[in-house]
């Protein structure tokens, strides 16, 4: 290896290096188009692919800017276009099979076009972009200009095309709605009208619109004023008013699919609902087509919604999404279905070829099948796509002939190296991840998301197997790396685990163990050398949080295989004192890594930065984590995080990014030699890169383009190569015993291991038994375990048996110690409540306790928390509502009760009137002030110039003072035309307008503050009533406590048992108790904190202390006490209280009693009998004083009480009066909406008047062109034609010299024209193709041209020249008669480029027409919606108050039409009735008088009348019989008595017409079958002779180049280029003198053009008639 190579000479070493794209695989994703009839293309990545379908071969064209975007193709001109996605995307032009470029189309688009179409004929280009454009433009590629372009904001296209038979037309489809754009021409100015589709509704039905501008079903309102549209509702006045639909009236349409265009310029069109549409193309008119009959079909599939249509003759075909074909058979409005075809997955597109022999069918997965027609049908695939995204590949040892691709649906592909084809497949039906061969063995390995290896032997290509597979972990597998020389696998997981495997089959893939890293594994990168003992692994992580990279570097010792379990613990953990691991940190973030092959420096790439760096390793060993800075910091011009790799000989890196480029560097200098662009920044850049082992072969997968490059070297410098071969061979020197082994191993090994074991019936002797330590585990034996659990599976039984007799003592310590807590607990359930102990107290599993005591915790703060937010949640609601509805209220809303009667009384809950109100208000009394004022200083001054000067001054005084009294007697109005009773309640309505004048706008607004405020004086009117009614409430409960409190005592003193009534406010009568919360509302304990409650503890026995010192010292109390009672004096109603106290002796017998006794005896009754006499007294006052107080309580109540009811019924009367203000307000306002709405309809119209007259505008200035464009085009066609006439009439004077007869034949010869022969198609084409032939193009009008001049050519030929004839004059006749062709040519070309611009001005002046009429249309409904307005402003609703039984009708019956009705006084009525009477009965007696003279000039009037009718009867019948139709057919009908005959001979003459016609076309069949044959001989001949002179040209070719070999030898380089620099001024100077020349001629042209004109104006021809 050149390791030593110099620097000084490293820009020679490594010049004209460079890579270049061999092959491209890719699967489509778009649409595929046929080129031509053999040759079909699709974009994939950055590339367009083209296939011929007949020799399988595939060819590759480029996008250089990146990622293909659309693609469209273009059958006859051989052209394929196709744009990019960069920013301002260009659409670029190539020709097939050169594949060079024909144009490259530079828009205005930003961002992306999503659709491209040609169209057949011509050279026209569509192209639609979507955001934000949504932009059709129309090019003519050729030229590379834009034509015309239109956007449409909003309208996003999923499908365009042209129509086949006319390019003028096509059609663009959304799922929402379908649109026909014409083109239309006039001479180089094209311009685009679009029509849109009224598709029907979702169940097939037509839905009748109505017109959204000027509706005409509009019902019309005489009470409430015009009717208007929705959008004069809405208050629309722009361009969304035209459109504008309420969400009740858009009712769900059909979403169309896909379309396709018929022969008769129709279009049928797919829907999701399973509709099929036929629309067509002129009239708009859609047709549903039902199904002819219900046919069963295959599989009971059911055609739900097409993907895609394409037509075919009859009918057309569609596909679905059941995988099948159908075949549509389509007569008039009915279709059949059959089964056509079956492929397996639903069908995306399907396409014709040009020939119409082959169908194309592509599948959502982008497998592309082709159905030939013909008499036996053949299904191919073409290409066959992979099951799910390719994530990785690898080179198959050596790397030369073949490769491995890996999907992520596990499907493994083993493909050519040279061409890309798929030799064979293997599935494995499992989620694969990555993919890698082994350099020492024929053998591949898959890893997949559930953690297993599959090890695949590939020594048989064609026939690959599964020979091995290893259930690693149960994390997924990311990475897979194989050392240089074959020896170890390193797996990579996503836990961070790295194991070790022994890469050779004949080891059966033994696991050495694993290696714990950091879980973010981006790299694995190796070095293992032919000669080394070890193999160094590095394993880059990232480490996110820190903003850092961790690199681990160990090395794995060869032997490793020969003693694994020394080198890992139980576990199947490596030693890290064996592997010899070091950690080291980089302090920028890296997204890849390598290692060099001297295991001392470290290249890799930063992510967030574009560079690469080098990082030196130190060379002494440390412990620890070290900190590396970078030794070599090259940028990377590559954007975005990318991958660096090495090289097999170690020399080069190779370093990908998400920008899509790859770069080849040295691995000295960081600097690229190679560059090669293989994807896009748009596909997120490059996924992966594997190069041979020969440095030969590169692969290179994008990462989401789905797009395998396959990259080989173009020129590459002799060094480079002799380097990476000379390492090449010695590698496989090296490895060539180890594959040999190996192979030979995999060749005899015969059924995989693991079959074998799985087919291995399960002995009893080898299962695990299930200890303790496993339950714990929760192992289940059914299940299969991964490596690394059976190692720690195994790990834990051999410490179960190591530790088996401490576990057992153990084991009965717990018994024990559980036997004691049970005795324990049972004697804990026999003591006492206040001794028992908790059940958790038993629990001696502190820590799960804790934990238990944690979780509740947890648990008791969340519902603490919970119930915070919500309680908070509550009080801000609450706060809200209290804000809104009570705080906000200036008079609080309360209610107010009777004492006795069910009359509740509420009052006007009122807020407080803003600021901005009030002087609102203060402006309008003011203005109303101001003209009130105004209008009595003009009535003055009307007054006095119009009083006369006879009258005395005092009479002028009283006639003002009886007009100023009617005045103020006119300003307030009676309560019938005011309409409410306001006035009742103190309203002052002298500022109100009367309801008869209020017009203008201004006027009603003031009124209706006017009422606004006319109701808050009368709510604060009765608010003010019922505060004083409830200030009264308040004095009658207080004054009834007062006696309350007697009668009580009155109660308790006479012991009765009744019952006082104590009146109360109740909630409704005092609402703002429902804000307060009182104690006695709560039921639940109040919460007391524990250090309240000791806090209690400890206060009471002082407090109870302190009490019984402060009785016991007041003395002065305990003597009233204890002798009077507790009181001083006696009160009388102690009375009732007093016992005399019985003698002593009266305990004795009678008959024992003294004298002294006896009168002490008559004593005590005497007192007992004044006591009880007293007692009565003093009882009936009680009672009486009582009832006097009960009496003055019902008296004061019910006078409270009648109060209240006349407030109710003011409150009654208040209410009404407030509910006639608020619906004068309602219909103010009402007025105003409407308005408005008049306002806003005519703003709108008015924009659209402007609207329409700035396309009336435009139109007119189009028409204006259109003519000055069609005289200018006119005259130049005038100017032809008669240049054509011109040589015509001059032919004779130009051969004046020759000879009359001669001059007759040259004349003839003159207006002879040569038959242009038309390529004929074959029949079978044309049978085939359902357009049959279409219209030619511009380009075949050229080259009919260029055919006509040929044969032109063999016409002025000598042959032809009569006999006799100078040849001088014959040439001169073959110029003249050549002009006279051309001019002719451009006569017809003209009159074609008349015709289509006198069209197109024709189309103008409808377009003008059309807008014109919208305009008159748009002044007839201002004219009407002027006339509503007035009508509108004049006809007011008015209220008026009317008692109740005033008017009474009989036969009721009320019109309500009031539009011409007026409202006046009752007398005027009976007044005019009576003069009506008088004058109606002159009347009658006036009339009865002319009755019978008028009665006679009736009858001569209508018997006038007859006559002239009959007359122009008999009239109208003569002209009938003069104009009557008589054709010659029927007069010799007539004529002719033998008229059946006649038809007879005619018939028979014409089937012998028909026979000879016949006989002569066999005839002229049979003489072609001969020219065929001849001419087959004669291509042979050709064909032999071809391959004679190609024989000749090789042998010819090698002489050239050896000579040329001889030229370079000898040095003739300046001479060569000497004499192409004198060869290229030659040819610089000719071109400059053929464009002299080419000027002159034409202005020679032209001045011969203008003479001939100016002669013809001069000297007018005389034309003969």
């Amino acid at each position: 290896m050149a390791q030593g190579r110099e620097r000084d000479d490293a820009a020679s070493y490594f010049v004209g290096s460079s890579l270049s794209v061999r092959w491209v695989q890719g699967f489509p994703s778009q649409n595929v188009h046929f080129v031509n009839d053999h040759t079909i293309c699709y974009p994939s990545g950055n590339f367009v692919i083209f296939i011929n379908l007949d020799t399988k071969k595939r060819t590759v064209l480029q996008c250089i800017n990146g990622i293909v975007g659309v693609v469209a193709t273009n059958v006859p001109g051989e052209v394929v276009a196709f744009s990019d996605r960069r920013l301002k995307p260009v659409i670029y032009i190539y020709s097939f099979p050169a594949l060079t470029r024909k144009g490259k189309l530079k828009g205005n688009i930003l961002l992306d076009y999503t659709l491209l179409c040609f169209s057949y004929c011509g050279t026209y280009l569509a192209s639609y972009s979507s955001l934000p454009e949504f932009e059709l433009a129309l090019w003519n590629w050729e030229s590379n200009v834009i034509l015309c372009r239109k956007s449409q904001p909003g309208m996003d296209v999923s499908q365009m095309s042209f129509n086949p038979m006319n390019w003028h037309q096509m059609c663009l489809s959304s799922s929402s709605a379908v649109s026909l754009w014409t083109i239309e021409r006039s001479n180089q100015d094209h311009h685009f009208k679009m029509r849109l589709v009224k598709l029907p509704l979702e169940d097939g039905s037509l839905v009748n619109e109505t017109d959204v501008l000027f509706p005409t079903s509009l019902r019309k309102d005489l009470i409430y004023g015009p009717i208007l549209p929705l959008s004069a509702i809405a208050g629309l006045v722009g361009e969304e008013a035209e459109t504008f639909r309420p969400k009740d009236d858009i009712y769900p349409l059909l979403h169309p699919t896909m379309h396709c265009w018929t022969p008769s310029s129709d279009l049928y069109v797919g829907c999701e609902e399973g509709h099929l549409l036929t629309i067509n193309a002129e009239t708009l008119k859609v047709t549903v087509l039902q199904k002819a009959e219900e046919i069963t079909l295959l599989d009971e599939g059911q055609l739900i919604s097409p993907f895609t249509l394409v037509y075919q003759k009859d009918g057309m075909l569609a596909s679905g999404i059941d995988g099948l074909i159908y075949s549509f058979t389509i007569k008039d409005s009915k279709y059949q279905v059959k089964n056509f075809l079956e492929v397996d997955g639903p069908v995306a597109h399907l396409m014709f070829s040009p020939s119409y022999k082959m169908l194309l069918i592509q599948t959502d997965k982008g497998t592309v099948y082709t159905y030939t027609f013909g008499e036996e049908p053949t299904l191919e695939k073409v290409l066959e796509a992979c099951d799910g995204k390719v994530l990785a590949m690898d080179f198959v040892t050596p790397g030369t002939k073949h490769f491995m691709t890996l999907t992520n649906s596990g499907e493994v592909t083993i493909l050519w190296i040279e061409d890309g084809t798929c030799i064979s497949k293997i599935f494995l039906r499992t989620q694969a991840t990555a993919l890698g061969c082994s350099p020492s063995s024929l053998s591949a390995v898959v890893g997949t998301m559930d953690g297993y290896l599959f090890f695949l032997d590939i020594q048989n290509v064609e026939f690959p197997r599964v020979i091995h597979r290893t259930f690693l972990s149960e994390s997924a597998v990311k990475i897979l790396t194989y050392d240089q020389q074959g020896i170890f696998l390193l797996v990579g997981t996503v836990d961070g685990n790295i194991f070790v495997i022994d890469a050779k089959p004949s080891n059966s893939f033994q696991i050495f163990g694993y290696t714990e890293t950091s879980k973010d594994i981006l790299q694995i990168s190796t070095v293992s050398l032919p000669m080394s003992d070890v193999v160094d692994v590095l394993v880059l992580s990232s480490l996110r949080e820190a903003g850092r990279s961790r690199l681990e570097f160990f090395s794995l010792p060869v032997k490793l295989s020969r003693a694994p379990l020394a080198f890992s613990d139980e576990r199947g953990r490596l030693k890290d004192d064996f592997v010899r691991k070091f950690l080291y940190e980089v302090e920028h973030m890296l997204s890849s890594a390598v290692l060099d092959f001297e295991s001392s420096t470290i290249y890799g790439f930063c992510s967030q930065v574009p560079y690469i760096c080098s990082y030196l390793l130190p060379e002494k060993d440390h412990t620890g984590i070290c900190i590396l800075k970078p030794h070599q910091k090259v940028q990377s011009k590559q954007y975005g995080s990318g991958m660096i790799y090495m090289s097999s000989h170690g020399l080069w890196l190779l370093t990908i990014a998400k920008c899509g480029f790859l770069f080849i560097r040295d691995i000295f200098s960081l600097e690229a030699f190679a560059r090669c662009r293989s994807h896009s920044h748009q596909g997120h850049g490059i996924q992966c890169i594997r190069m041979s082992m020969d440095g030969q072969h590169i692969l290179v997968n994008g990462r989401d383009d789905g797009t395998l490059v396959y990259l080989k070297w173009k020129r590459l410098g002799p060094n480079l190569a002799s380097e990476i071969f000379e390492h090449y061979q010695q590698l496989t020197a090296a490895l060539n015993n180890t594959l040999e082994r190996e192979n030979e191993y995999l060749a005899t090994s015969g059924v995989s291991k693991h079959e074998a074991q799985e087919e291995e019936p399960a002995e009893p002797g080898k299962k695990l038994s299930l200890d303790s330590s496993q339950e714990e585990l929760g192992i289940n034996p059914n299940k299969e375990i991964s490596w690394i659990q059976q190692k720690r599976e195994e790990a834990i039984k051999n410490e179960v048996k190591m530790f088996s007799q401490k576990r057992k003592e153990i084991k009965k310590g717990i018994k024990e110690l559980s036997r004691i807590i049970m005795s324990m607990m049972e004697e804990n359930e026999k003591v006492d409540p206040i001794a028992k102990l908790d059940q958790q107290e038993f629990c001696l599993d502190l820590e799960e306790l804790e934990r238990l005591h944690d979780e509740s915790e947890e648990e008791v703060a969340k519902i603490r928390k919970e119930v915070e937010m919500h309680n908070l949640a509550k009080s801000y609601l609450t706060e809200l509502i209290k804000e809104e509805c009570w705080n906000s209220m200036a008079v609080k809303g309360r209610a107010l009760k009777c004492f006795h009667i069910p009359y509740v009384v509420e009052n006007f809950p009122m807020k407080e009137r803003t600021e901005e109100e009030l002087q609102r208000l203060k402006r309008v009394v003011q203005q109303k002030k101001t003209e009130a004022e105004c209008l009595k200083l003009r009535k003055e001054i009307v007054e006095v110039q119009s009083a006369t000067l006879i009258k005395k001054h005092h009479e002028e005084d009283d006639e003002e003072e009886e007009d100023e009294e009617k005045t103020i007697k006119d300003t307030s109005l009676p309560n019938y035309l005011l309409g409410s009773l306001s006035p009742d309640f103190g309203a002052d309505t002298s500022l109100l307008t009367s309801q008869l004048e209020l017009h203008s706008r201004e006027e009603k607004i003031n009124q209706i503050i006017l009422l606004k405020d006319i109701i808050y004086k009368v709510k604060k009117t009765f608010n003010g009533e019922f505060d004083a009614a409830y200030k009264q409430k308040e004095f009658e409960i207080a004054r009834v406590r007062e006696k309350n409190i007697r009668i009580e005592e009155i109660i308790s003193d006479l012991e009765l048992e009744d019952k006082v009534w104590q009146p109360v406010f109740e909630d409704c009568e005092q609402p703002e108790r429902a804000l307060v919360v009182e104690d006695d509302e709560i039921s639940l304990q109040k919460h007391v904190p524990p250090w309240q409650t000791a806090k209690t503890q400890m206060t009471t026995p002082f407090e109870m202390e302190q009490l019984q010192q402060a009785r016991a010292s007041n003395a002065r109390q305990r003597g009233l006490m204890d002798m009077m009672g507790g009181v001083l004096e006696v009160k009388k109603e102690d009375i009732l209280k007093m016992v005399i106290p019985q003698p002593a002796f009266m305990a004795k017998a009678d008959a024992l009693w003294n004298e002294e006794e006896r009168k002490q005896f008559k004593d005590y009754e005497r007192k007992v009998k004044e006591l009880n006499e007293e007692r009565d007294k003093y009882r009936k006052s009680l009672e009486a004083e009582m009832k006097k107080l009960q009496n003055s309580i019902q008296d004061s109540t019910q006078n409270f009480d009648e109060h209240l009811k006349r407030l109710f019924e003011r409150r009654v009367k208040a209410e009404m009066v407030v509910n006639q203000e608020e619906m004068k307000i309602n219909n103010l306002v009402y007025s105003l909406l409407l308005d408005e709405e008049l306002s806003s309809r005519e703003q709108f119209l008015n924009n659209y008047l402007l609207k329409k007259q700035e396309e009336k505008t435009k139109t007119s200035e189009a028409i204006q062109k259109a003519r000055e464009d069609l005289d200018v085009f006119k005259e130049h066609h005038d100017i032809l034609v008669a240049e054509d006439k011109v040589l015509e009439r001059s032919f004779r004077r130009e051969f004046s010299e020759v000879s009359g007869h001669q001059v007759d034949i040259l004349y003839k010869l003159f207006k002879r024209r040569p038959r242009v022969h038309k390529q004929k198609t074959q029949a079978d084409v044309n049978s085939l193709v359902p357009y049959g032939e279409r219209p030619g193009s511009g380009k075949l009008n050229k080259e009919n041209f260029i055919q006509l001049m040929k044969s032109m050519d063999e016409l002025d030929s000598i042959h032809n020249m009569p006999e006799g004839l100078d040849p001088t004059v014959w040439e001169h006749f073959c110029i003249t008669r050549r002009a006279k062709v051309e001019n002719e040519y451009k006569v017809k070309q003209k009159a074609a480029g008349l015709q289509e611009m006198t069209t197109f001005l024709r189309k103008r002046m409808e377009d003008d027409e059309a807008v014109q009429r919208e305009i008159e249309r748009v002044f007839q409904e201002l004219l009407r919606l002027q006339e509503e307005k007035v009508k509108f402003q004049v006809n007011l609703t008015i209220q008026i108050l009317l008692k109740q039984g005033q008017v009474e009708l009989e036969n009721f019956q009320l019109i309500l039409e009031y539009s011409d009705a007026i409202l006046i006084n009752k007398n005027i009525i009976e007044d005019l009735n009576s003069v009506i009477r008088t004058q109606g009965q002159k009347k009658v007696a006036s009339m009865m008088e002319s009755k019978e003279v008028h009665k006679g000039i009736y009858q001569i009037e209508w018997e006038h009348k007859k006559m002239e009718m009959e007359m122009e009867d008999l009239n109208q019948k003569a002209w009938d019989i003069q104009m009557l139709f008589f054709s010659r057919d029927r007069q010799k009908y007539l004529n002719e008595p033998n008229y059946e005959n006649v038809i007879a001979i005619q018939i028979g003459i014409m089937e012998q017409t028909i026979n000879v016609i016949d006989k002569t076309h066999k005839k002229n069949v049979k003489n072609c079958k001969k020219l065929l044959k001849k001419l087959g001989r004669y291509s042979n001949q050709k064909d032999t002779a071809n391959y004679t002179l190609s024989c000749n040209l090789r042998e010819e070719l090698v002489a050239v180049s050896e000579r040329q070999d001889i030229c370079n030898e000898i040095g003739s380089k300046l001479t060569c280029e000497k004499i192409a620099k004198e060869r290229y001024e030659n040819l610089l100077k000719k071109q400059k003198l053929t464009s002299i020349s080419k000027q002159q001629a034409e202005q020679i042209s032209i001045l011969q053009a203008e003479v001939e004109r100016l002669r013809m104006k001069t000297f007018p021809a005389l034309i003969p008639m």
